[in-house]
């Protein structure tokens, strides 16, 4: 298991975050809770599963306009990503069927029938858990996370990363990161809203097994989506206007063979809930607003 970098700064959590140990029969989980804001009645509580190289604080953004809408919202980082433990070596431990069950503890401990979010892997991993058991949850929203396997281009950018994480240090990995251009361009790991030390200890933080298993399940996975469409539950597909994880055209019709409510964010790309988290935020509320009893 690796050690966790030092304490530094991050991006400033909203008003009213805890950052705390969410304790389940499956281990310890880093979750940023947001309540409603002050005043707010509770509208329901979301749970929010960030992508690959990604972390609970890609999800900075939407917490507060989510509290003002009288949503609690909880970030979390996964096993072996950043803040939440996991083996530095074992694999095994990051085979998606135990990451969807942390997932489903980690919906019991929050007391269920929550909104389940995903973006990108974690719309996977959200997928995976919902077809284990759709019980704990009231709505499954995917967030730029397609009906399979990523496109090409980006299936070269994984296996370029595996490459490396066998033969180099994650250190070492970072500065090869770095070196292949600016972040805006390189995106993954060197982007994102924290600044650049930020950034680097996130990544220092994330066990390399979990890096290794997941980057195999986003090159691997089947096309599950006529499982999903049988399971009980509203889904909402969220996107940006262009995204080269997944064909912009593909959430679409994904969208289509779930009868999903579907949000386009206008100007976003693969990360809404970082290029756009207004007008991402106000979706997702009004998405479980229509789904109350009375609601639109």
């Amino acid at each position: 298991m690796t050690s966790h970098p030092s304490p530094g700064p991050s991006p400033a959590p909203p008003h009213g975050a805890r950052t705390r140990r969410l304790r389940t029969p499956r281990g310890e989980f880093a979750v940023v809770d947001v309540p409603p804001a002050a005043g707010v009645e509770e509208q329901g509580v979301a749970l929010l599963l960030p992508g690959f190289t990604g972390s609970k604080e890609d999800f900075t953004l939407v917490h507060g306009p989510l509290a003002a809408r009288g949503y609690r919202s909880v970030a979390v980082d996964g096993r072996g990503q950043y803040e939440s433990d996991g083996p530095a070596d074992d694999e095994s431990a990051y085979a998606q069927d135990e990451l969807a069950r942390d997932v489903l503890a980690q919906a019991e401990a929050l007391g269920g029938a929550v909104h389940l979010v995903g973006h990108s892997l974690g719309g996977q991993i959200a997928r995976a858990a919902v077809l284990l058991d759709h019980t704990p949850f009231r709505s499954l929203t995917l967030v730029s996370s397609g009906p399979g396997r990523i496109s090409v281009s980006q299936e070269q950018r994984v296996k370029l990363l595996r490459d490396a994480l066998a033969v180099m240090s994650m250190a070492e990995c970072w500065e090869a990161i770095l070196a292949m251009g600016p972040p805006e361009e390189v995106g993954g790991p060197a982007r994102g809203i924290g600044d650049r030390e930020w950034l680097r200890r996130r990544w220092l933080g994330t066990e390399p097994a979990q890096l290794l298993a997941t980057g195999r399940q986003l090159c691997a996975e089947p096309d599950r989506v006529a499982e999903l469409a049988a399971v009980p539950l509203p889904f909402h597909v969220l996107s940006g206007t262009h995204d080269d994880t997944w064909p912009v055209t593909d959430l679409d019709e994904m969208a289509v063979r779930l009868e999903a409510h579907r949000t386009v964010v206008d100007g976003a790309e693969h990360s809404p809930n970082i290029d756009a988290p207004e007008p991402t935020a106000r979706a997702l509320a009004d998405f479980w607003d229509g789904l109350r009893p009375g609601g639109r």
